[in-house]
Order: structure tokens, then sequence, then C-alpha cells
């Protein structure tokens, strides 16, 4: 998943961008609210993480306007501003979750597995279909009982064609997912990565729809 993460104290900034990113995630980190809406208008993220307190305004203005725009992307706020009131105009303005700084980065890791998957409508981590078994919350693959290890770029793709188990994702938004961990994605490397999968999970794992994208396999 692309996740965007707005905050601008810098040492809280790199310990979420590497902690999430460890985690398995593409992460763009921003520090003001004018790099934040450009970056929202340019990428089709699958999770923002919000501070309030921005150098350029406050950040529940830019939560307001992309629930306003009709973008259902998740947004969790993290913030030193622990009062009810600011709790509420968050949740009210929009928000998903409402993390109070100084925060444990395991808590945020469950916030953000939470969030991702009632936006998904899929409460369960677990995901099973045919041989594979998906643990998003572990973040475990396991055929036929048998654990496989993926890199971070391949968990990448697969949170992807987990996140909609029963649709086809475009080649686009898989490309998203994997911009951000800091190497250029050429024109074959969406191929790339699905043949990596289907050599550690099994051929008939990711399905390709020709001129639509791919999909999770429903191979028995």
């Amino acid at each position: 998943m692309r996740v965007l993460l707005i905050e601008d104290d810098e040492i809280l900034g790199d310990a979420v961008r590497d902690h999430v990113t460890h985690d398995g995630h593409a992460v763009d980190h921003v520090r003001t609210l004018a790099e934040a809406a450009a970056a929202v208008s340019a990428v089709d993220y699958g999770l923002v993480l919000l501070d309030l307190r921005l150098p350029d305004g406050r950040g529940i203005d830019l939560l307001t306007s992309l629930r306003a725009s009709g973008a259902a992307v998740p947004v969790i706020i993290l913030t030193a501003h622990d009062q009810i009131s600011d709790r509420i105009e968050g949740l009210n303005s929009g928000a998903d979750d409402y993390l109070v700084k100084p925060f444990d980065l395991g808590e945020l890791s469950a916030r953000i597995l939470a969030v991702t998957r009632r936006h998904a409508g899929r409460p369960a981590s677990v995901l099973a279909i045919g041989r594979l078994r998906v643990d998003g919350t572990a973040r475990l693959v396991s055929v036929d009982g048998v654990d496989i290890q993926l890199s971070g770029r391949e968990w990448a793709v697969l949170d992807v064609l987990t996140s909609r188990p029963d649709a086809v994702v475009s080649k686009d938004r898989i490309e998203d997912a994997l911009y951000a961990f800091g190497t250029e994605v050429e024109s074959n490397t969406v191929e790339v990565y699905v043949s990596r999968l289907r050599k550690k999970l099994g051929k008939d794992a990711v399905e390709t729809v020709r001129g639509v994208g791919y999909r999770l396999g429903r191979a028995p």
C-alpha cells in the first residue's frame, strides 16, 4: 500500500516513515499542507497519516477538503492535540482514527491494519483463497501451510491485490504502490514483481486480465 505521511517534525516523521516502510508499505513523506495537497492530487493513496499542526496551516483543513471532494481515502490523525474537542472535530471532519503523540509505533501499525481492513470491507486480518493464506496483521503468507518469505516490494503488490480480492486491480494502481520505495518504476516493473509472486506462491496465484490488470488467482 502507498501511504502519504504529512508530518513536519523531522525526527518523528523519519521514525514513522521508517517504521511504516518496514511494515511493507511505500511511504511518501511531506511536511507542509501545500506539499500534501499536491501529493493527493497526483497519487491515489491507500492511506493518509495526518498531523494537525503544520507550518502553513491546519491539517484539519486538508481533511475537510478531501472529504468535500468525495475522496474516501482512509485518514489517521497523528497529533499532540489531546483535548476531547479536538478528537471530536477530527472524527466529525472525516478522520477514520485518531492517535495522540507520543504514541507507540506498534500501536500505529495495528491502527493502520484495522483502518485499512474496515475500508476494504474485510474485517478479518486473514484472507484464505484456495491454497493461499495471507495474514496481514502478522505479515505472513503461506501456501499449503508452508510459510513464504516476501520482500517489501512483493508485499506491496500483494497488499494491493488482497485489499480488493474479488476485483481486478489496474497496473497503474500497482505502480503507485511501488513508486515510493525510491526506485524508478520502469515499464515492466509490475510484470517483474507479479512474476516473482507467481514463482513463490504458485503460477496461478495471480491472474492476468488482459488489457485491464491483475487479480488474485482462483485456482484450487
